[in-house]
């Protein structure tokens, strides 16, 4: 589906439309539903149950997610044409780096069943943090990956294209196109840091962690497109998403005393998700009427 996406459909940098966008969006919800259906008949329902619950758990954390990388293409300048290769290329790593760290994850607790409480004590802290930082916007001159690519490579003044390299005089620069890659790769490194032990609580089976993963990041090119400049009906969405991370690390620190059944899990993150985006439509609808 990757290559068909940016070999066939998108194999030159163009400027992605919303209704690009969101038939792209439809299709990779629709596959995701598709692969749920597979899972439910050959696995069971407590495995379809589990995928639903990652996915949703995976698809609600990217949307954050996003509007971060939002915040990185507008840092950088980065034109609209070359935004599609820069989240394929981003995305393409992020698969790679999730199986890594699911898989550690799943062996991990496997062996060592107590840091299902450290992951669980750390899913909460994380979510006070993020109820306590706002809007906090991140800086990128004081990210660690760009100060480090600004020292390991020599970098353009400005695009080439949308190429990564070029060569000049014999000598090989990176391009700001390069730079904003590595950027999106490391982001998407720290969100992984929360999201992986989010979805083990829900379960520790590393086929339907890491195919709930794979389906939440394939659609996250496309969703972007369709989401990005509606940060403002958005504004709750950071606290709801605080509000599931404590709850799935309350999940994990009781899963010895108490088991939260799947389906209740799945229902809280959906009701939580909800509230949270028709309060932030309520708040942008109040704002509209106050500006008239």
């Amino acid at each position: 589906m990757l290559i068909i996406d940016l070999g066939v459909f998108h194999k030159k940098s163009h400027d992605v439309s919303v209704k690009e966008a969101l038939i792209w969006t439809t299709v990779w919800v629709t596959l995701a539903f598709a692969f749920n259906v597979f899972i439910y008949y050959y696995l069971g329902q407590k495995s379809a149950y589990e995928f639903l619950t990652g996915y949703v758990i995976e698809k609600s954390l990217s949307v954050d997610n996003i509007f971060v990388i939002v915040l990185i293409f507008s840092y950088f300048k980065v034109p609209n044409k070359y935004q599609h290769k820069v989240l394929f290329w981003g995305i393409l790593g992020a698969l790679v780096m999730r199986i890594t760290f699911i898989y550690s994850g799943v062996e991990l607790i496997n062996n060592f069943h107590w840091l299902i409480y450290v992951f669980g004590v750390f899913l909460i802290v994380t979510g006070i943090r993020i109820l306590k930082s706002g809007d906090e916007e991140p800086d990128m001159n004081k990210n660690i990956a760009v100060r480090l690519a600004r020292k390991l490579f020599k970098i353009t003044p400005d695009f080439e294209g949308d190429k990564f390299f070029v060569r000049k005089k014999g000598v090989l620069w990176a391009t700001p196109l390069f730079l904003v890659v590595i950027v999106v790769e490391f982001t998407d490194l720290i969100f992984a840091v929360d999201s992986i032990p989010a979805i083990l609580s829900i379960t520790n089976d590393a086929f339907i962690v890491y195919t709930s993963n794979v389906f939440a990041i394939l659609g996250l090119r496309s969703l972007y497109f369709a989401l990005a400049g509606v940060e403002k009906y958005f504004t709750y969405l950071k606290y709801g998403l605080s509000v599931i991370l404590v709850f799935v690390g309350v999940k994990m620190c009781l899963a010895d005393i108490y088991k939260i059944p799947t389906e209740l899990s799945l229902g809280f993150i959906i009701s939580t998700l909800s509230v949270a985006v028709l309060a932030s439509m309520v708040l942008q609808s109040n704002r509209n009427v106050e500006r008239k």
